[in-house]
């Protein structure tokens, strides 16, 4: 019996590591779809961040541990940009002993709707430290031709 009270049923595996609470899930028995699992946590947490400059819509998204042939990068029907890939789970021994394991594994994949600038003939992307960034350049908009009309009278 551990020397620490519990709350909401938890309880430790080791009482000597504070971290070793197991948390009481209320949700763990209710039937969710597949695409909110633990397996596919992956696919939940890749973040993307969206800007826009004057000359291009620039994309960086945090795919830590990839290489870049492992990530996909198309661009669908003409306005959708994915960006998709695959994190494995690392090989278990039975000799080790697992603590924690928190890192996601799994597919991923981020669709994004580029608007009607983007020249999508021309998008570029680059992989640095677990970042993918993707530049997509804007056509410029033309300003329309102002010719003044002298009246008359």
């Amino acid at each position: 019996m551990s020397l620490i009270p519990s709350f909401f049923g938890g309880r430790r595996s080791n009482v000597l590591d504070p971290f070793s609470l197991d948390v009481w899930d209320p949700f763990k028995d209710f039937p969710f779809p597949t695409s909110l699992s633990a397996e596919n946590s992956a696919f939940v947490s890749t973040r993307v961040d969206w800007k826009e400059t004057p000359e291009a819509h620039v994309f960086k998204a945090d795919i830590p541990g990839l290489k870049k042939e492992e990530v996909k990068l198309e661009i669908q029907d003409d306005r959708i940009l994915q960006i998709s890939g695959e994190r494995n789970v690392e090989k278990e021994d039975k000799n080790d002993t697992w603590h924690r394991v928190e890192r996601s594994s799994g597919k991923f994949m981020r669709s994004f709707r580029l608007p009607d600038n983007a020249k999508v003939d021309q998008v570029k992307a680059s992989m640095e430290n677990g970042v993918l960034t993707v530049t997509v350049p804007k056509e410029e908009i033309k300003k329309p031709d102002v010719k003044a009309i002298e009246i008359s009278g």
